[in-house]
């Protein structure tokens, strides 16, 4: 696997909005519905000052993310996308390394992200969630169904919020963080 700087590859930038769309609607998902809509989004994630990286897998892009600003020294992760045909195979990790070392290397402390249980993948969808046990909720917060906030997990992020019913009825958004300064 090699990582890429996708702004310098404008060849690949249709190869990432597909990438993007397919990736999302084999999900489920219909964030990007049509090419129009996720080619949008690959122009805004590699517009400066955002980082926008790739992962090629003999000479294929495998998968990409983003960080773009929020606040000054804490970027956010977005999007972050693995093929279909290479999930699994630690595409998503390579991509995690790479913009995090970018990220260190443009002075940044941290990185969140927000990661949508739109699907009831996690046990905050299972329940009704409201400011007087959000926090007791997420303190028990377990994954029913493959939800990728483990991935991050796995990656360093710690779980430190929610947006209750984010993306409709007890579908909430989990926000992760991850200090860079700590490695």
């Amino acid at each position: 696997m090699k990582c890429i700087e996708l702004s310098e590859k404008p060849a690949l930038h249709e190869v990432a909005a597909t990438v993007l769309m397919e990736a999302f609607l084999a999900k489920g998902n219909n964030a990007w519905p049509t090419l129009e809509r996720a080619r949008k989004t690959v122009d805004e994630c590699i517009a400066v000052p955002n980082v926008c990286v790739g992962v090629l897998s003999n000479g294929t892009l495998a998968g990409w993310g983003g960080l773009r600003p929020m606040y000054d020294k804490t970027w956010e992760l977005h999007p972050l996308v693995v093929a279909p045909a290479f999930q699994g195979l630690g595409v998503g990790r390579e991509l995690m390394l790479a913009l995090e070392q970018r990220a260190r290397a443009i002075g940044l402390v941290g990185i969140v992200l927000g990661s949508d249980d739109e699907f009831f993948e996690t046990s905050l969808s299972h329940v009704d969630i409201h400011g007087g046990n959000a926090l007791v909720e997420l303190q028990q917060l377990t994954n029913v169904n493959h939800h990728p906030f483990e991935f991050y997990q796995k990656c360093g992020y710690s779980v430190v919020g929610l947006i209750p019913n984010a993306n409709g009825k007890n579908k909430p958004d989990i926000w992760m963080w991850k200090d860079l300064t700590a490695e």
